[in-house]
């Protein structure tokens, strides 16, 4: 009897949280679903017949339900799915075969059961270049050319969801062009945004004084009390300052390397949060209704938004569209691999601290476990993921060792083209939450495909049960697969100094003074 009321009662709050149609220039749209994180996973799990999700394990080791550490327990389906055995059973014995029979197979599980489909009728993307600055990089004082450029989604189709792309382009002018860019997911800023001369900034104090007291006339009293004060003021740039202690930041590293850098707004393509889910470009393209189990999740959206930059990016005669690599960290690792995988323009990848649904084997039982992304980060995935989070439900109870594919086949898609993967310690704050094992143990794997293709591995076995990891910050960078633990915490950054001079010897980019 309660389980009808329950589902009696779902049913009246999914009919009342279809709200009613908007009119829009005469025409009638249906308007978005307004749920929370929890009421898009419960009509997920409606959709799927779950009755009931296995909670993820806590973060917290002193937790009832914390997550394992016990390595003797990581383990419990340490067979991994055959790289290189198609689903008949039939082996894969040429080049041809891999890229018509069993890639095309793998991609076909990933999008059905994991990452999601990006939908055919996708709306194009129109890209536009709001502001273009002229900028000097200190302290190695390197000119470089920045753009704000958005990419607008036409919604023409449904107004009531508008989706931006945000992005910055930063490019060195001290070498000779076009240049590799290193596109990487995150919060788009100028570098150094150029400074008005001292004309144009007293022209811009006098007529702001003059607003200020047209607004407010007591103002007056202040501005004559303060005669030479002046509200607007330039920022204050030491030339002569000595060099930071350490390595410089990333963005400055490429710089002076001879590489662009591009950063991509995720949020402003698809919300990091499961209420998000009916806005974006999920909900564009859904028009503002709930998904269906094998539609996109977060993750793939962000791929996809990748691959629009990409599309620019091709049009910029600054940029070299044959080396544009993709960079994230934590989540946006994750994005990053799995762009990389699915958009073969994208020549590299730098994949960060990925964990769970990145590089890490989604069967191991390690700190973050799949009922963590069935949980919380289920709007990464797509709906049928939830499955093998599934308690009850009318198929059964069904874990991570059910899934037709693990990461080991999500880097293999990636080949032959380069990819560094980068870790922490956890003393530093790269938790073992991550599972930095299970990652070492899918590249390994992984690397199969790469040597089958004629690229290099991390030049040890494929016996991903057997081989070891290497000791800290000793990298192992002579493949078309690159793996380096750092010493430091959950970030990419001081990976960054080997990594440029890797990328710049498997893409063949030398560096020439303008």
């Amino acid at each position: 009897m309660k389980k009808i009321l329950l589902v009696l009662i779902m049913l009246a709050f999914i009919s009342t949280s279809f709200s009613q149609d908007t009119i829009v220039n005469g025409v009638t749209y249906i308007k978005p679903v307004n749920f929370t994180a929890q009421q898009n996973q419960d009509n997920m799990m409606q959709q799927l017949r779950i009755i009931k999700l296995r909670p993820g394990p806590s973060g917290n080791e002193f937790a009832p339900n914390h997550a394992n550490y016990d390595t003797t327990k990581a383990d419990p389906c340490p067979q991994l799915p055959d790289i290189l055995t198609l689903k008949n059973g039939k082996k894969i014995t040429t080049a041809d075969m891999w890229w018509k029979e069993r890639r095309p197979e793998i991609i076909e599980d990933y999008e059905r059961e994991v990452y999601g489909r990006i939908p055919k009728d996708v709306p194009k993307v129109t890209w536009t270049v709001k502001v273009v600055d002229r900028e000097f990089i200190f302290p190695g004082f390197i000119p470089v050319i920045a753009k704000q450029i958005v990419g607008h989604v036409d919604n023409s189709a449904y107004p009531l969801v508008n989706v931006d792309i945000k992005m910055i382009l930063v490019v060195p002018m001290n070498v000779k062009g076009p240049v590799p860019v290193l596109m990487m997911f995150g919060q788009p800023t100028f570098p150094a945004a150029a400074q008005p001369s001292a004309d144009d900034m007293e022209t811009l104090n006098a007529t702001f004084k003059d607003l200020m007291i047209k607004t407010n006339p007591t103002v007056k009293n202040i501005f004559d009390k303060y005669p030479a004060y002046s509200p607007i003021t330039k920022l204050n740039i030491n030339f002569f300052a000595p060099p930071p202690v350490g390595d410089a930041p990333p963005t400055e590293q490429l710089l002076a390397a001879g590489w662009g850098y591009c950063t991509l707004d995720p949020t402003s393509v698809q919300a990091d949060n499961g209420a998000g889910l009916t806005s974006g470009i999920i909900g564009l393209v859904n028009k503002g209704q709930p998904r269906k189990p094998d539609d996109w999740g977060a993750l793939r959206a962000w791929s996809w938004g990748a691959a629009r930059a990409l599309d620019y990016l091709e049009t910029d005669s600054l940029v070299d569209a044959k080396k544009v690599g993709i960079e994230g960290v934590s989540r946006y690792g994750k994005a990053a691999l799995i762009t990389l995988a699915f958009e073969p323009r994208f020549a590299t990848a730098l994949v960060g601290s990925p964990g769970k649904g990145g590089a890490t084997l989604l069967r191991r039982n390690f700190g973050e476990a799949v009922e963590s992304l069935t949980g919380g980060g289920f709007y990464w995935m797509n709906g049928n993921f939830l499955k093998y989070g599934a308690e009850a439900s009318k198929f059964g109870k069904m874990t991570g060792c059910d899934l037709p594919v693990d990461s080991h086949e999500l880097i293999a898609l990636c080949a032959p083209r380069p990819m560094f993967l980068s870790y922490g310690i956890p003393e530093k704050g790269d938790a073992n939450w991550l599972d930095h094992r299970g990652s070492y143990q899918a590249i390994i794997a992984g690397g199969e495909v790469y040597k089958f293709l004629g690229a290099k591995d991390l030049g040890v076995s494929n016996d991903y049960m057997k081989e070891h990891m290497p000791p800290v910050n000793v990298g192992l960078l002579d493949g078309q697969l690159a793996w380096r633990q750092h010493d430091g915490g959950h970030t990419d950054a001081p990976n960054f100094k080997y990594f440029i001079p890797w990328a710049n010897k498997m893409l063949g980019y030398e560096k020439k003074p303008q």
